[in-house]
């Protein structure tokens, strides 16, 4: 009985190495489970082979190789941890992916451009405890302000959270962080907590904020929501440290699509309703794994289901009968070239958003945008691999930081500061 209880753990650990390297990616029953196996095992690959170890020892002290199914499950754990060894020099290849999508966009010469007190900041060294602990979230170096109303009904879709240095800060940069989770779900104390402890210990100011969330509210709510923040940042960031004059904008899959909407469609009064005079510009963009363009008119989404769910959920119309306003709310197809600077950055692996989506908007973008456009295909990386602390988040996160650190000394070279 032993023997084939660890047959079948040791089938279960097989599983989730297997997930990481050929995700499901078709709509269906399996997607949402090979999803979560691919993203742990891919980004925890080191703690999958801990746990399975441990399996096995236990396992086979009990006596689990008495028998010959016994035996096949240690051939299988084998090759399992040899598949999740093999993970770890795929994660450490984002770096000169992202190395390389940052030259590309920037300049070969871009860390030059860097005003050196940023540069000094940008350079601090990371906490490598983290990695041991990957859901630790909490810096000794950061203050963090909860809760926060950016509109008078101080309900809680209408908060938002402040990261600031513990230390204090004047006139830093500010960021808005857009969580995720299909416009229907999801937490501004949920996502991109690596990033913003890691900018908000180097100086920046970071808020991230609710939104109203679909069934019930309507695209485009998110978007006006999200606007809204941009609008409390500008009237009362000073009082938290943050230059209200300097913004930029990131999130994850929604947050992704919205972060982009945000830079694309500045001061545009359809999304101001009631505040059609603020200025709600931001100064760069930096997209996570999104959804580019509702109508998928290029054909390039993978997920067959997801126009149902934006008709059913979102948009709450069907795309034949409002094309246009399938138009208006997608990415791709609101690029001017007045849009912000760019880095979009995708996981070679998602299973839920389209890289094949994400490529040709980095590409409509560079063909049409005055201002820089880099694009980062991360190596292995599956749907929101940078929510916790890995090998490869880090990486990440330390270029977005280089990313921002240039547009930043940018903004202040070009306004004289």
């Amino acid at each position: 009985m032993i023997s084939w209880a660890f047959l079948i753990v040791t089938l279960i650990g097989a599983l989730f190495t297997f997930n990481a390297y050929v995700p499901h990616k078709r709509t269906g029953p399996l997607i949402v489970p090979s999803f979560f196996a691919g993203w742990l095992t891919s980004e925890l690959s080191g703690h999958h082979f801990a746990w399975q170890l441990g399996a096995t020892v236990l396992f086979v002290w009990a006596g689990a190789l008495d028998a010959w199914p016994g035996w096949v499950g240690l051939g299988i754990t084998l090759a399992s941890w040899g598949g999740l060894l093999a993970l770890v020099p795929v994660s450490r290849a984002a770096a000169p992916v992202v190395e390389a999508a940052l030259a590309a966009g920037l300049g070969k010469n871009y860390k030059d451009q860097v005003r050196p007190e940023i540069a000094e900041r940008m350079n601090r060294p990371f906490r490598t405890g983290v990695l041991l602990n990957p859901f630790s979230f909490s810096d000794p170096d950061v203050s963090v302000t909860r809760d926060i109303p950016y509109l008078p009904d101080g309900g809680p879709k209408h908060q938002l959270d402040i990261y600031r240095p513990k230390a204090g800060s004047e006139r830093a940069p500010v960021l808005l962080q857009i969580h995720g989770g299909g416009w229907t779900i999801g937490n501004k104390r949920e996502q991109a907590l690596p990033l913003m402890n890691h900018l908000a210990a180097r100086g920046w100011v970071c808020v991230a904020a609710n939104y109203r969330l679909s069934p019930n509210a309507t695209f485009p709510d998110h978007l006006i929501d999200n606007k809204r923040a941009i609008a409390w940042i500008r009237e009362n960031i000073a009082e938290y440290g943050g230059d209200p004059d300097f913004i930029v904008a990131t999130g994850g899959s929604a947050g992704g699509h919205l972060s982009s909407m945000v830079g694309l469609t500045a001061n545009d009064p359809e999304y101001q309703p009631g505040f059609e005079d603020v200025d709600t510009r931001v100064h760069g963009c930096v997209p996570f794994y999104g959804v580019f363009d509702f109508t998928n008119e290029y054909g390039l989404q993978s997920q067959s289901g997801i126009d149902y769910f934006l008709e059913r959920y979102v948009m709450k119309k069907k795309l034949a009968d409002d094309t246009e306003a399938y138009r208006r709310a997608s990415p791709m197809h609101r690029i001017t070239p007045d849009a912000p600077p760019f880095f979009i950055i995708h996981g070679s692996h998602d299973s839920l958003a389209s890289v094949e989506e994400a490529r040709h908007f980095a590409q409509l973008l560079r063909e049409s945008s005055k201002s820089p456009v880099a694009y980062a295909e991360i190596p292995g990386a599956q749907h929101a691999f940078e929510i916790f602390h890995s090998l490869r988040t880090t990486t990440v996160v330390r270029a977005v930081d280089r990313f921002l650190s240039w547009v930043y000394s940018d903004y202040l070279r070009q306004t004289g500061r």
